[in-house]
């Protein structure tokens, strides 16, 4: 039986589906005045040595939205710095997924001022957090030196905004609602040369009910299907070995191809197929589908791979039919094992990945007891555990019956305990066993060992020559450790 919020999610799904347009590419006009002003802005820097500071905060695509704005920062004669305090521009990608992410954007605002008040510095917050009315009446409120806020929406239109401030001294407040617009040709600055993040698709169509990034990301627009194999296969050109599939929920992937009689679309296994035949590109991973859209298609493509990853995010959420029903998952707890046993059943080297939200309003010790029982059966590789943390504007939040901190503390040290242990169970198993790994560079914690990680994503640590980074290299593991794997290059 439907609950009422998931019958208010429905309605709002349908009207807010009904509101935008097909996914398409922003006109070819925007782009030269897009690339116009860039250029302005790299002569108004001309000889000047000018710095740029960027502070990325969520998840993987937050990150790849960030390499964008590096890459029109650089594009305008900036240089990239890390140090706070010696910055000519700073900007701020915010996440609205925690409560404690936007208490430390306030923060680091706010510690930004004296940077502002001692040369002049630019400031301009961008990202997720924007698209709340709330808190874009708090920056203004409390913090009217900010000089630029840009939407979600609007990231593609940062240059214009910050010629604005460098030609006119305008504070710009640039946000706006959904428009269902792909922008593709921005300029791109990866740090890493040898893993590279693609986004297939932005925005959610599913509303679950803790969830605020539907409001701020919009509804689900998908990328043409050669848009994303052009940068594929440039990556591969330049010399990238991974790459890894962006997405609110990557297998609802639906591409339309060049308008024409060749026109044709595909869906996420198709997109996988095509990907999988660009040489050169050794790795491929993708984050994060809905286990309601995880189709035999996919499971097939997979399956027959010898690229894409064996291990596999599939957020669970819960492991109570009751919870994700409130939760509006569309799933139940068998229904999730169920697709488990079938992708085990169809690959048998696969493991899993998932993330677990602890303490969802409601939440009885059966239901965590559910919950621990899918970790037990699936026995996950890596669980990424989050403690409950009520969104303004979703439906959750507004629920009363809502956990006590202190009980949903002890719930997940419970769930990190039994997690924990089963880690360190696992890694016993790669004793002995050969991998493929890319080599990424050398350990952080021991500058004379090279590291890498496995298929499905143990941190590998061996040494080696420095020749071999950027290589996909076999390693025999010998020793397993608590959060790492030791192993030898095989000859």
């Amino acid at each position: 039986m439907e609950t009422e919020v998931i019958k208010e999610q429905k309605k709002h799904i349908s009207e807010e589906n009904s509101k935008i347009e097909s996914s398409k590419l922003v006109p070819d006009a925007e782009h030269r005045e897009r690339v116009r002003v860039i250029k302005e802005i790299s002569e108004i820097n001309k000889d000047k040595e000018l710095y740029y500071c960027i502070l990325t905060m969520g998840c993987k695509l937050n990150e790849n939205d960030s390499e964008k704005l590096s890459g029109m920062a650089e594009e305008m004669g900036y240089k990239k710095t890390e140090e706070i305090g010696s910055a000519d521009l700073y900007i701020i990608n915010t996440c609205c997924v925690r409560q404690n992410a936007e208490e430390k954007v306030f923060g680091k605002i706010g510690e930004l001022k004296r940077s502002k008040e001692k040369s002049g510095s630019i400031i301009a917050v961008g990202g997720c957090m924007m698209q709340e009315p709330h808190v874009i009446e708090k920056l203004n409120k409390s913090y009217p030196y900010i000089d630029v806020i840009f939407g979600t929406h609007t990231l593609h239109q940062f240059a214009e905004d910050l010629y604005k401030v460098l030609t006119n001294k305008e504070k710009v407040r640039n946000v706006i609602d959904i428009d269902g617009k792909i922008y593709e040709g921005l300029p791109v600055k990866r740090e890493d040369g040898k893993k590279a993040s693609v986004t297939i698709m932005n925005g959610c169509n599913n509303f679950c009910s803790y969830c605020i990034v539907p409001y701020v990301r919009g509804r689900e627009r998908s990328r043409k299907p050669e848009d994303i194999l052009n940068e594929v296969k440039e990556l591969a050109s330049e010399g990238y070995k991974e790459i890894l599939l962006l997405g609110q929920n990557v297998n609802s992937y639906v591409g339309t191809g060049a308008e024409g009689e060749t026109a044709k679309t595909i869906n996420f296994a198709g997109l996988l197929e095509e990907i999988d035949k660009v040489e050169g590109i050794e790795i491929i991973k993708f984050i994060s589908p809905h286990p309601k859209d995880f189709k035999d298609d996919v499971i097939e493509v997979i399956a027959k791979s010898s690229k894409i990853s064996k291990i596999i995010h599939i957020p669970v959420q819960s492991g109570s039919t009751k919870v994700l029903e409130e939760m509006n998952r569309k799933y139940s707890k068998e229904q999730y094992l169920e697709l488990i046993s079938k992708i085990k059943a169809r690959i048998p080297e696969v493991s899993f990945s998932t993330d677990i939200i602890v303490g969802f309003p409601g939440e009885t010790e059966e239901d965590f007891e559910d919950t621990l029982d899918v970790v037990r059966k699936v026995n996950y590789e890596q669980v990424y555990m989050f403690i409950y943390s009520k969104r303004v504007g979703t439906p959750a939040a507004e629920r009363e019956c809502q956990v006590e901190e202190k009980v949903k503390h002890e719930r997940f040290n419970r769930l990190k305990k039994l997690v924990d242990n089963q880690v360190e169970a696992n890694n016993k198993k790669y004793i002995g066993t050969v991998h493929k790994i890319l080599v990424e560079g050398y350990s952080k914690n021991n500058e004379e060992m090279l590291t890498g990680r496995t298929d499905s994503n143990k941190v590998v640590v061996f040494q080696g020559e420095e020749t071999i980074i950027g290589q996909v290299v076999e390693i025999k593991i010998v020793s397993d450790h608590k959060w790492y794997l030791k192993g030898d290059v095989v000859k």
